[in-house]
């Protein structure tokens, strides 16, 4: 599944451009340092962690896209900084549980 395939359900918004990766599995998790430690390449993190330095994160662990649950919002700077590192960011009003599995829905 692709990044694309993720945002054409109507639960999701692409709040950026679009950088089309491979998403295999999600991770979820707000506590940045866990995330590090625990995400996995090409997952997608789904999260309500609404900072600067998830976009950080996001890049060292080669993640496929943030997604923003629970109606959490990327402010410009956080946009501005995921189009130049290469991290579409996704936001969703659905709960992070009820997203995660929208999103392996998708998947099939």
């Amino acid at each position: 599944m692709k990044v694309s395939n993720v945002i054409q359900n109507e639960n999701f918004k692409l709040v950026n451009q679009l950088f089309d990766k491979d998403v295999n599995g999600c991770y979820i998790s707000d506590l940045l340092s866990w995330v590090m430690g625990k995400g996995q390449e090409e997952n997608a993190w789904v999260t309500i962690q609404v900072h600067i330095n998830a976009i950080a994160v996001a890049v060292l662990k080669d993640f496929s896209c943030i997604v923003f649950a629970e109606g959490a919002k990327a402010d410009a700077q956080m946009i501005e900084k995921a189009d130049e590192e290469g991290i579409s960011i996704i936001e969703t009003d659905l709960p992070i549980y009820e997203a995660v599995l929208a999103i392996n829905e998708i998947n099939g």
